[in-house]
This record gives structure tokens, sequence and C-alpha cells, in this order.
């Protein structure tokens, strides 16, 4: 361990004590050789001898009497030699230290995981050798089912008796099982520090990281710690080679345990159940187990394990028929035992335990665990088979708590928490959920909290299944309980805090009062100190910050509805407005959530929870934007996670949405391709008025995108009302020639003849009668929405065009096609570059008076324009505010392509015009033609062809960048070398850095300057050696001295810079266009989306003369307040009838969907054999119930048998009862037990 770990753990020996002897007491049997604590007395202090008088008034020694505390000397990790697994914590502690600070030692500085079952094993500690059916239920049984329940096993951690069975039960268990089962099995030895083999090793005041611990002989039972063991805690009550002296502190810790709360931070339902397991065990052993059952600890016996064990089962079983209690004579409320059980008691103690010196204390303990009979359970594992014992210490647990629950709790509640806190969905399936009880909603209620916050997927689909309704469950006031149960050191915990800080930031702090104003403001203060405390916890304006930071670029903001923020878009006033509703009574937190599954869905996908979000996505509707929108915030979680293992799987659960939203948009496409195309477009009101094809985009879903489906729409989009066959030059003559467009030289589709047809083919299914209007008709789908005809009053109405003449829907027809207005752009772009290179070469005058020329003047105003369409496009297209669309502008590579164009032209522009600075414009604005000519690549990435090409020459720029740094560094290395052995001194640095750099970079083309660098070739230049010369700028003369090793240094330079550099960046080549070329056409179709979008949403006409289209948009939006109808491009607003019709429709696919996915999985091998492996221990279960049932016949007959005796004894003999009466009786006394 480091040195800040040592310096963490300095506080221990602060904390946590260790006890010494004070006092000598001397051992009558050791002549007074040793103390009564086991110590000689040598090795006392002198302060334990001193006072000879009280000890000898003194006849036995007690620990907290006769030791003292001291800081413990005895704390940190131990490595056992010899053993591989992983160091084991310890700590040596008193036996009265608190059992709080030790089980949040255990839990937060050791990382033990907090427990869901504590299982303490006691009894066989010593020597004896432990029969093998017990091995069996301890490695088949407890190990096991402390594996299911993430238990701990609590035992004295040595190697000896049932203490080493569990350690190599818990190492075998470990290998055999997986790397995340390994870590829930926790076994933790708590044994005296006096009874352990060499302690002394363990010794270090300031700790011991690691402590070394030899075993000398392995093989034999010692009592040496068992490395097989987690974690130790090493009880001292001052005394050395005594056993017990943990039992007082053992006690403790189990109780305090017992009422912690399981789940993550104690999050659970229901108290950490604790289990007593009895096996074998001597006399000392019922003072143990009586002060675990008067702390309301169930027990579990195993009978036939010998010891304590057999005597206490034989005394529940065999004597359950006497009378327990009789009216004490005093009159008072308690009672005691009969004398009749009483002497049966003592009889049975004296027969086993005649040894014993003090049997009446025996009898008394007996007596006393008697009466709590109802927490104790008899299992016969020499009987029973150990592979359902996670279900014994179920119904062990089950049965002890019905004597703790209340009478209004239903009775099966707390077997109901206890298969949550275990995880066992198996075990609530065939006991509770199987149609005999009929639960309620209150039951469920906070078992669906625990499930949720406690990762328990399976559980809420048997609660959702089985009486819950998630509607009246999902308040927003459990929403904001969900979000704040969040992990510490999760990515979204720290969003969160991160946004709490900044409202908490813009609240106004309580203001504070004098001194003498006190009384008066007491009940004030304490007001204010509480609203303080609300303001710290985590809100809906916390979740939906977090939501805009996630997908603020495509939704709307969340839950501002429900905050009442719908209209605040400023980022100041909101956090304002927050806080002051919530220093109210947060009426909205009763409110039901309007989109359960879905917002349950976004919690459980912040989280990174595969199955649980899986099943929420099952359940929520919209499917295939659901998804889509999963897969968008995993991809931006993945980019904000800094550990690896973690991004890792947010990027697989991230795939694995996008193709659930393929697969089940293919079965949409399959089904009905109309149907399918309004999926893609329609505006969700659950996912802040977004659709598939954004959410998709935003979600970089190149799969989806490339889907024939999604293609097919955007092409249509792209050509509009035109035929999709049409050829490109006959759309180029076109626009020399517009009129042609009235010919038939370019096809249409019939409008209205193809509406006819799909109202003819879908008369059943009215949701279709808008697909034409919205896909094709762009023509007039700015009459359809300004008009309003798509809705009426929530009923869809059938749309019909207005009656324009032909002239005119012709001409609306071709000039609003998207490809139209990209095939002007082409066009007037190319012209623009021809004008530009113009004025840059020919045309480019003097600064003012003299110039600039008009041409120039021309460029300035085309640029103009330019600059007006992305200022429209940014600030003034959209339905999101202003800064979200910004983010989303500047967050495209081409734009900021084009912003850096834009900027340096306007530099540029400025620099010319001053005389200074007139050369250094020119410069510039040469440099910005180069940056405009450039984003033709962007225009031409539409083209089926060229578009995956300039994909793939994108991916290999990245490649150029990781080649150039390393021939950078040969190039330097080379280059300062060769300088310095080919001139002794060279002041001038311009020439320096050329023949740095610049001379190195052309020896890789051929340049290779021999007569300059080889010093036996002539060169001729005049040179000199004097500095002064030099300084003034003349050229040095070359070393003589170091040519030998100049042309070594040549011929090592070219070998790896022509040889192996150059190979290289071509490898590097081949494996991108290997890689690439294969999904070169998915990446093409995904970036086709963006260039479609953004002509669909351009004016028709092409700079310069878009300004005539800006300026009919002013006159519309600023003067006739006309609202913008590009705004809804690619959204189709659905409600009422219709809109529940199509997600009725894509439902209904999902379902089928995952129905045949089931059928798949459940035809697989793996399947079948799990199918197989289910039946053949439903057989094991029924044959042991068999077993239990005869084992019950067996003990009736005893009892009988008993009574019959007592009977004849008793009373004079009468006539027998029949036998045929008597099985009879018997019989149907255990018809339940057959049943």
């Amino acid at each position: 361990m480091t040195e800040a770990s040592e310096k963490d753990q300095s506080w221990i020996p602060k904390v946590f004590k260790k006890r010494e002897c004070t006092t000598f007491v001397e051992d009558s049997f050791s002549n007074g050789a040793l103390c009564q604590c086991g110590k000689a007395k040598d090795a006392h202090s002198s302060v334990a001898l001193g006072d000879f008088f009280s000890t000898a008034m003194v006849n036995h020694w007690d620990s907290a009497q006769h030791s003292s505390e001291y800081p413990t000397d005895a704390f940190g990790e131990v490595q056992f030699a010899g053993a591989s697994k992983r160091h084991s914590y310890f700590l040596r502690l008193s036996w009265d230290s608190s059992p709080s600070m030790v089980y949040t030692m255990m839990t937060t500085h050791w990382n033990l995981p907090a427990p869901n079952l504590v299982v303490s094993v006691v009894g066989g500690e010593s020597r004896t050798k432990v029969k093998t059916w017990v091995r069996e239920v301890l490695r088949k049984g407890l190990v096991k089912a402390s594996q299911r329940a993430a238990a701990w096993i609590l035992t004295a951690g040595l190697r000896e008796g049932v203490g080493r069975c569990v350690g190599e039960a818990v190492r075998d268990h470990a290998t055999a099982a997986s790397s995340d089962s390994i870590n829930r099995v926790v076994a933790l030895g708590v044994a005296s520090w006096g009874l352990v083999h060499n302690r002394e090793q363990l010794v270090n005041p300031k700790g011991c990281f690691p402590a070394k611990y030899y075993v000398q002989n392995s093989s034999r039972d010692s009592c040496s710690l068992d490395n097989n063991y987690q974690a130790f805690l090493l009880v001292d009550d001052g005394s050395v080679g005594r056993r017990g002296g943990e039992t007082t502190f053992r006690a403790k810790l189990e109780d305090f345990i017992s009422h912690q709360r399981t789940g993550i931070w104690g999050s659970g339902s229901i108290d950490i159940p604790v289990l007593c397991m009895l096996i074998s065990g001597e006399t000392s052993m019922l003072e143990r187990v009586d002060v675990s059952l008067k702390n309301s600890i169930p027990l579990l016996v195993l009978a036939g394990s010998g010891g304590i064990a057999d005597f206490l089962s034989d005394l529940l079983e065999n004597l359950s028929s006497a009378p327990v209690f009789q009216s004490s004579n005093e009159g008072d409320s308690e009672a005691s035992p009969s004398v009749d059980l009483k002497e049966k008691v003592t009889e049975r103690v004296k027969n086993l335990f005649s040894a014993e010196p003090d049997t009446d204390k025996l009898v008394k303990q007996a007596l006393s665990i008697y009466q709590n009979k109802h927490f104790i359970t008899i299992y016969h594992g020499e009987q029973e088979s150990p592979t359902d014992f996670d279900t014994v210490l179920l119904k062990a647990l089950v049965g002890a708590s019905k004597y703790c629950v209340s009478v209004e709790a239903s009775p099966y509640k707390e077997e109901l928490n206890l298969a949550v806190a275990w995880n066992r969905v198996d075990i609530a399936k065939s006991e509770l959920f199987n149609g005999d009880i009929q639960w309620r909603y209150e039951d469920l209620e906070g078992s669906m909290t625990d499930v949720l916050i406690n990762d328990k997927p399976q559980f809420v689909r048997l609660f959702t299944e089985n009486g819950l309704n998630i509607l009246d469950y999902l308040t927003y006031g459990r929403l904001e309980q969900l979000y704040g149960s969040v992990a510490e050191g999760t990515q979204l915990y720290q969003l969160l805090q991160r946004r709490l800080a900044m409202r908490v930031g813009t609240t106004p702090m309580p203001t504070s009062h004098p001194p003498e104003s006190l009384p008066e403001t007491h009940s004030k203060l304490l007001t204010e100190k509480a609203q303080s405390e609300t303001q710290s916890e985590i809100t809906l304006f916390e979740v939906s910050g977090v939501l805009e930071i996630l997908m603020g670029d495509v939704c709307e903001l969340f839950y501002y509805d429900v905050l009442g923020l719908q209209n605040v878009s400023s980022q100041r006033i909101a956090p304002r407005r927050v806080s002051k509703l919530l220093r109210g009574e947060r009426m909205y937190q009763t409110r039901r959530c309007s989109s359960p599954w879905a917002s349950l869905f976004i919690w459980a996908v912040l989280q990174n929870r595969s199955e649980m979000a899986t099943f929420f996505w099952e359940m929520a509707g919209e499917s295939v934007l659901s998804a889509l929108s999963g897969c968008k915030i995993l991809r931006q979680l993945s980019k904000l996670e800094d550990e690896n293992e973690t991004k890792l799987s947010m990027k697989e659960l991230a795939q694995k949405f996008e193709n659930l939203a393929l697969d089940i948009f293919s079965s949409c496409y399959r089904s009905d391709e109309s149907r399918s195309f309004k999926l893609l477009i329609r505006k969700s009101p659950v996912w802040g008025g977004t659709t598939c094809l954004q959410m998709g985009m935003s979600a970089d879903a190149r799969l989806f995108f490339s889907h024939d489906g999604v293609q097919s729409l955007l092409s249509q989009i792209w050509w509009g009302d035109m035929e999709r066959n049409t050829e490109v030059w006959k759309l180029l003559l076109t626009f020399f020639c517009p009129f042609i467009c009235y010919t038939n030289l370019i096809s249409f589709r019939e409008q209205y003849k193809q509406q006819q047809e799909e109202e003819n083919h879908n008369e059943d299914r009215p949701s279709n009668i808008h697909y034409g209007t919205t896909v094709f008709s762009f023509a007039d789908i700015k009459h359809v929405i300004s008009s309003g005809l798509l809705f009426n009053a929530g009923i869809p109405e059938p749309y019909r065009p207005p009656q324009r003449p032909f002239i005119v829907s012709r001409w609306r027809q071709f000039w609003f096609a998207p490809v139209t207005a990209f095939l002007g752009n082409v066009l007037m772009y190319f012209l623009f570059l021809g004008f530009f290179a113009y004025v840059l070469l020919l045309d480019f005058k003097p600064p003012p008076p003299s110039g600039p020329a008009i041409t120039e003047c021309m460029l300035y105003f085309w640029v103009f324009t330019i600059v007006c369409e992305e200022m429209r496009q940014t600030f003034f297209f959209g339905l999101l505010p202003w800064h979200q669309r910004l983010r989303v502008y500047i967050q495209d590579m081409w734009n900021k392509w084009y912003l850096t164009a834009i900027m340096l032209f306007i530099i540029g522009s400025v620099c010319r015009m001053f005389k200074s600075s007139h050369e250094i414009g020119r410069d510039v604005l040469c440099v910005d033609y180069m940056i405009f000519t450039l984003r033709l690549i962007h225009i031409f990435i539409i083209h089926k062809r060229l578009g995956p090409k300039i994909i793939i020459i994108g991916k290999m720029m990245k490649d150029v960048f990781f080649f150039l740094f390393f021939l950078g560094v040969w190039i330097v290395a080379y280059g300062v070398a060769n300088q310095g052995l080919l001139y002794s001194y060279d002041s001038n640095f311009s020439r320096i850095l050329r023949r740095v750099l610049y001379r190195p970079y052309l020896h890789i083309f051929g340049e290779n300057f021999v007569d300059e660098v080889d010093v036996g070739k002539e060169w001729a230049v005049t040179c000199t050696d004097n500095i002064t010369l030099i300084e003034e700028g003349a050229e040095p003369c070359r070393s003589l001295n170091n040519n030998w090793l100049v042309i070594i240094l040549l011929v090592i330079y070219l070998l790896v810079t022509n040889i192996l550099l150059i190979n290289l960046l071509i490898a590097m080549f081949s494996y991108t266009f290997t890689e690439v070329q294969a999904n070169s056409d998915i990446y093409w179709k995904f970036q086709r989306y963006n260039l479609i979008v953004q002509y669909h949403s351009r004016p028709s006409l092409a700079p310069p003369f878009i300004i005539l289209s800006h300026i009919n948009l002013f006159i519309k939006r600023i003067i006739r307040k006309v609202p913008s109808v590009k705004v809804h491009h690619f959204v189709l607003q659905l409600s009422g009838k219709e809109a529940n019709t199509l997600m009725t429709w894509e439902t209904i696919q999902k379902e089928d969907f995952l129905t045949a996915q089931n059928k798949i999985q459940k035809s697989s091998d793996t399947e079948k054999l799990k199918q197989m492996s289910d039946k053949l221990d439903s057989v094991l279960k029924h044959l042991a119930k068999i077993r239990d049932f005869d084992h019950r016949l067996k003990a009736l007959e005893n009892q009988m048998e008993h009574t019959s005796m007592q009977r004849r004894t008793s009373k004079p003999p009468g006539p027998p009862p029949t036998s045929r009466g008597s099985f009879h009786h018997l019989e149907n006394q255990n018809k339940p037990l057959l049943s």
C-alpha cells in the first residue's frame, strides 16, 4: 500500500483500542506462574504485579475490571506467505468497541460490499472432525446461497473446525464462479486476539501494509488465520489462549447489522437480515445462542451435526407437545416454564452433560432458548439436499419475522422483502406470484422503489405484471427521489451536482438577524434552515439541465412545463424562478408523471443500466424514437466518461439501442411504407418535439440512416415532385431556359391522381391521408400548414390542394424542389469562385482613392449575401432557442470551415483598404480563396460516387497527421545534427531554419543537395570563416572534419524516411481504405441527410440573388407577421386519433418483433439446456419434499408412541383405540404436507 494509504489510516489507533491485563490474578492450577488471563507472571507489567493485597482478594479474572485499553497496534492488510490470493484486512480491537464504527470501517474504508444477509456460523470451532455431509452443506448450500443473496459469512476465521471448512468452500466457489460473483461472497473472521497463532507478526503501531503472515503447516488444524477470508476482526479482551473472548462483541455486531438497511446507501425496504447457524458446539454455545435469540435473531440448527445442535433439535422436536408456560404465583404478567418441561429438560441435560459442573445454569439457558423456539428452525441436512439451502434460509427468516411484523402488514410482505433483498426472482415467482396471493398496490409500492434503486429489473417486470400500476406509482416527486439516489462517483451524479451548484449559487441565502432579535425570529430561522436544506436536493430542474447538455441540440427542454418554466428562455431567470418555486409547497411533486415509462427509460439509460433500460424501452411507446434517444444519451455520456470500461459499456449499449431502432423500423417498413415514412417525420411531444430523423442524426446512428426506408424518404424529399430518375442535364438546361419545365422533358408525379389512388387503397386506414401532402407535395406544404387544414379540433381531415393554374403549379413544383436549389447554388458558387479569382488576379486595385474596382465591390456584395444566408440559417431558422441553434451550427465541421473563410475575407478586405497593409490584405484574400474553393468538397458529398471517396479522404487525413508527427521527429533530429556538423558557426536564423527543416524535407522527394552536404564535392558558393562577416550575413564555410559522419547520417535519414516512413504511410492508407471502403456507403448515406436538410430550408434563389428572398422573408416575418414554414421541415404534427393510430401500429410491430426474437431465443440450444436443467431441479425438489414428508411421518409416529406410553403410565388401562382411526387421523393431519 502507498504512503498516502498509510496516512489515510493513521486515525485508526485513535479510535480503536487493544486491551492489556493490568491486574495479576493467580491461576491456582499453575502454582503462581500464570495469571488467569493466560499470560505468564513475568509478562505482566510492574503495575499489574504491584498491588499484592488487592490481587489476593480477587478470585476470578474479569476483562472489564482487570484490563485497560491502549491504542491498537495491529491493523492494515495481511499477506499470507505462499498464497496468491489478494491481501486481507485485519484489525485488533477491544471487545467493547463500538459496532457502528467497526461496520463503517468495513464498508467504507475496507470497501466491503454492504450485505443483503449475514449468516453467523457458530459452534464447531474446536479441532473436532467435521462430518462429511456438513461440509457439503457448507460448500453446496451456504456459500452458494450467500453468493446469490450477496451475504456475509461470519465465523472465527481460523484454520480449524467449521471455520476452515467455510474458508475452503469460499475458495472452491471463487475458483469455479465468475469474477462478478467472487466479489459478492464475503467471508469475515471474528476471532479472539489471544487465540491467534503467530499474532506477533501482525503487530506494528503504524499499521502493516501489508503484514507478512507465515503458517508452518497449513494442512493441519490450528488457530492460525485462514487466507480464504476477506477480513479479520481480532477481538482483544486482554487474555491469551482463551476461547470466547470475541463472543460479546460478535453478538453486538450482529445486533447492530440487523438494524441497518439493505441496498445501495441503505435504500432497501428492509433491515439486513441476520441469521445464526449452529453447527455442533459445546455447552458454552447455549449462552451465545440465548443472547442471539433474545436479540430476535433467528437460529438455524443443523440437526445431526453433534453437540449442542443435536441437543437443541431433540429438545425442540421431541418436547414440542409439552406445555411451555404456566402462570406465576405472584400474579404478574410474566410466565415461567412448566414443571413437567423443566423436569424433562433437566433430565436430558444431566444425561448428555453429566460432566459439566453447573447443570442448573445449562437447564436455565435451555429453557430460555425453548421459550424463543419460534425463532428457531431445525434443518436435517443429512436427509435433505443442500442445493435449496437458500430456500431454507428464506423460510427460517420468514418464520421468525412473523412474530415481529405488525398485524396490519401482509403476511407475505416480509418474504417478498427478503426475496427482493437477495434478488431471488425465482423464489418470488414460485412462492409468492403463483396466482394464489392477491397483491395490493400498497404491498408492492415500497418494494418497487427498492428494486428500481438497486437495479433489479426482473422484479420490476414481475411487479408490473402483478398488480402495480406504473401510472399511480410514478409521480414527479418519486422521480426526483430516484434521481436523488444516484450513486456517487458516476457521471450522472457529477452532472447533477454541477447543475445543483449552479442553481444553489443563484439562491438568496437566509438573511441574518441581530442578536437582540433572536427570540422573535427563532422560528423564522428554523424555517429558513429547513428551506436551505431542501434547496440542496436534486429536482427536476437539475435533471432538465443534464438532459439539455446531452440532448439540447435536438430536443426542447424537459420538465420545464412541470416546473412552470415553459415560457422562460433565459438561463439566468430560470434558476431564480425554480428556487422561488422550491421554497414553496412543491405541489407538482404529487402529480402523476405524464409519460412514466419514458421517464424511467431516461433514468435507467443515464445510469447505464442495460437490462432495466431495455425493459423500460419495451414498455414505453414510440419504440424507434425511444431507442434512438437512448443511443444519443449514451454516446454523449461516453464522451464525458473517463473510465475506459464504463465508456466501452456505454458504447455497446448505445449500439444495442441503435440496432433495436433499426430492427423495429425494418418491421414497420416491411409492413407499411407510407406509415413508416410518417414515423420518421412525426413530431414527438414526449421527446421534446424532435423526430426520428433529427434524433438519429444527432445520435450518429449511421446504420439507421443507411436503411433503405430512410434513404427512400430522403430521396423523395430531395427530388420533390419530380421523378427520381430525372437526368441532371435536363435540370441544368431548364436553368437557362426556364420554360422547358412546362414541357414533357421533365417528368412530374401526378399528385392528385396519386392521392386518389392512396385513398382508394387505404379506405380502411384513414391515418395515411396526409402522407402525400407531407412528403411529396412540397409546392403546397406552405399552404397546408399556414391555413391550418391539417387538423380541425384534433380530428384529421382530408386535404385537397387549391386548384392553381397549371403555369403556377408547375413553376412551384420545379423551383421548390431541394435538388433545384442545390444545382442553382452549385452553379452560382462556381461563378463566385471564378469571379473571386478574376478580382484577385486581374482587377485588384490599389487602396482608396484608386480602388477598389466595381468588380471588387460586387464581390463584397456577393459575400455579404452569403453571410446573410448563414445568419438566417443560424439565428432565424428552427424551433430551438437561439443559443442551442448556435451550438448546433458551430458543431458542424464545414460550418466552421465556412466561418473561417468569411472571417478571413473580412480581415483581408479591411487590410487592403489601407496602404500600409494592402499587400497583407491581398495575401489573406489569396489564402481565403483556397478555403472557399475547398468547400466544394462539402457540396459534392451528395454525389453517390464522390461522396464515399470524400469520406475516405477525410479518414486518411487523420493518418497523415500521425505520419507527420513521426516525420517531424526525424526531420528535426537530422536537421539539427546536420547543421551542427556542417557549420561551426552561423548566426542567420532564417538560413538555419531553412537548412534544419526545409532542406531535410526536400530530401524525401529527391532533392539531396549533394554539393552542399558532401564536403568532398565542389560548391560554387563564396564563403568565409570570418565571424564578423558571417554575422553581417555572409555564407559560412563548411567544416571539413566531420564529412564522413554527415554522409552516414544522410544515408540513415533517407533509409528511414524514404523507405520506412513512406511505406508506413502507404500501409496506413491501405488499411484505412480497406476498413472505410466497406462502410463508406453507410457514412455517405448518413452525411447526405445534413445536405438535404440544408437545401430544403434554403430559398430557391442562390447568392447574390438570394437577397431578394431575404427581403421577401423580412416583409413576411417582421412586417406581416406570417409564421415560418421552413421551420417545419421534415416534421409532421399529429394529434388525436391519427397519432394514437400510428403509435398503436408501431407498438404492434414492436410486439411482433419481440415475439419473434423470443421464439428464436427459446429454440436455441442454450435455452433448451437451461429448460432441461430447470426440470431436473424441480424433480430434485419434489424428491426432497417426499423425504421431508417421510421424516415428518416418522416424527409423528414417535410422538404418538411417546404419548401412548405416557397415558399407560398415568392412567389405568382401558380399551385400546382403533389403529385404523388413528391412522386416518394421522393421514388427515398430513394432507397439507402432501399437497
